[in-house]
């Protein structure tokens, strides 16, 4: 069966960094576009970072933009999310996501979600 395994959560201090990691079995990973979307206590999961399956296009939320880099090594079936200047807002699960249609920022357009990876950020 399909599984995304995230891992590279963590606590940091604001301006901190971090870089999670999302391995895929079970699929083709090459053929579906990745992403990775957040989900505060009480608030909605939300759209963070996707890539296409080739990496050509690559889309941020406004609110990450600049800060975060998402990154894929299809050779290694591996979405990458690297997390600079990290502030206490960030704080939230942080969810891999596969979507063979695309990049989507809406979370019900997903095929696969991972498990999920708490990011804890401090002021």
């Amino acid at each position: 069966q399909v599984q995304l395994v995230e891992a590279g959560g963590g606590s940091v201090q604001s301006g901190g960094s971090l870089r999670l990691s999302c391995e895929a079995s079970g699929l083709t990973f090459d053929s579906y576009a990745m992403g990775w979307f957040q989900q505060a206590p009480g608030k909605e999961r939300k759209f963070v970072a996707g890539i296409s399956r080739s990496a050509d296009s690559i889309l941020y939320a406004d609110s990450v933009a600049g800060r975060f880099t998402i990154s894929r090594d299809n050779a290694k079936n591996t979405v990458y999310l690297q997390m600079n200047s990290l502030k206490p807002e960030d704080t939230a699960v942080y969810y891999c996501a596969a979507n063979k249609r695309g990049i989507t920022r809406t979370p019900s357009y997903i095929d696969y979600w991972g498990q999920g990876t708490q990011v804890t950020v401090s002021s």
